[in-house]
């Protein structure tokens, strides 16, 4: 067996990887390995943040009672402690997370981990974040039942 050399291109792990598709080619599929449900929204949530030198908005991508992914205008570093509000469609007051934490940021976009939400802000977060899973499981069994 020959070494690679480091400028030799990787050979895909997928056996269906390159085949041509109307999209483009294959990628290789990853495992899923998320621990909890993420909410990816149908619609753009705003939400707004702030440290302690700075307030900005942005919109929710995708919502987990652990967290969520934004994009915005203004990004803050990796590791930045963050206060937020949820504007979500359940209610007419925003959702206030005390204190998130700054995990990624990818160009406009940041993923934020929430450490420290009250109780009643916790429960109506798990209950929008359930609520949103139950209408995804609803639609994939009508659209399941209508396909046969």
């Amino acid at each position: 067996m020959s070494e690679r050399s480091a400028s030799a291109p990787r050979k895909r792990d997928s056996l269906c990887s390159g085949w041509p598709t109307r999209l483009g080619t294959v990628e290789t599929v990853r495992p899923y390995l998320r621990h909890h449900y993420r909410v990816l929204l149908p619609a753009p949530y705003p939400v707004m943040f702030s440290d302690a030198h700075m307030i900005t908005e942005g919109t929710v991508l995708n919502l987990t009672v652990f967290g969520c992914a934004i994009e915005c205008s203004e990004t803050f570093p990796k590791g930045t402690e963050l206060r937020v509000r949820l504007i979500l469609p359940d209610q007419a007051h925003s959702l206030p997370v005390e204190e998130a934490e700054v995990r990624w940021v990818q160009g406009n976009r940041m993923g934020l981990q929430f450490h420290k939400v009250e109780r009643a802000a916790d429960f109506r977060l798990h209950g929008f974040v359930w609520d949103r899973m139950v209408e995804r499981f609803r639609t994939i069994v009508q659209e399941g039942l209508s396909t046969r």
